[in-house]
């Protein structure tokens, strides 16, 4: 699945490094992938700087160890400042202790490309649901960490979106006028689809300036 991903970022325009203990796995990549291939462990950090982690906006940890995983994730996030990260899991009754320590994860029973690519890529929204007439959809929207801590009626009235719901630390929350949106939260909201480039950059420019125009 990392290949995979790797192939799918690449051919979306992005710049990929790929790391693997095993430098025979890089033939899964195939002879066109023109991104690194670094040979060590994703949570050794000469490893992480020669693959790039320094200029990357964005990590995935996939290997096929939990801990390997959690631990490469929670070193791009708290070492290197990589905002958007994401650690496949094998055991989902980990998921919410993984959670808690601020790594978005993905379980494999549910896990898809598409699934991570959500979470590390600033845009792209896709529906989560859409109406049968294709007007309105529901989507996880990235959000600007500049969105923590203010309220969730806010980020409504300035991106005239309808949230649905909060995933937070692994569960779903129904927020309220008084919801405070905390780091870590992943926003799904309803929106029409025609509008879905316009509610990407309001959430990805983060709350207007007090008293501002």
């Amino acid at each position: 699945m990392g290949s995979a991903l790797a192939q799918t970022l690449e051919q979306q325009g992005h710049t990929v490094a790929v790391i693997d203990r095993d430098p025979t796995a890089f033939r899964r990549l195939g002879p066109g992938f023109g991104g690194r291939r670094v040979t060590g462990v994703g949570f050794d950090q000469d490893t992480l700087r020669e693959a790039g982690i320094e200029e990357a906006g964005a990590f995935a940890a996939v290997s096929s160890g939990d801990n390997s995983n959690i631990i490469s994730a929670r070193v791009a996030r708290e070492m290197f400042g990589v905002e958007n990260v994401a650690a496949r899991i094998y055991d989902p009754r980990r998921a919410e202790v993984y959670q808690r320590l601020g790594i978005p994860t993905v379980a494999t029973v549910r896990w898809t490309a598409d699934q991570m690519l959500r979470r590390l890529l600033p845009s792209g929204a896709e529906p989560l649901w859409r109406d049968p007439t294709g007007g309105v959809q529901l989507a996880e929207v990235h959000t600007s960490t500049d969105w923590v801590g203010h309220k969730i009626s806010r980020l409504q009235e300035e991106t005239g979106v309808r949230v649905a719901f909060l995933t937070r630390l692994g569960e779903a929350v129904l927020p309220s006028s008084q919801t405070v949106l905390q780091e870590g939260d992943l926003v799904h909201v309803m929106m029409r689809a025609d509008e879905v480039d316009k509610v990407e950059a309001a959430f990805a420019k983060g709350p207007e300036e007090e008293g501002g125009h």
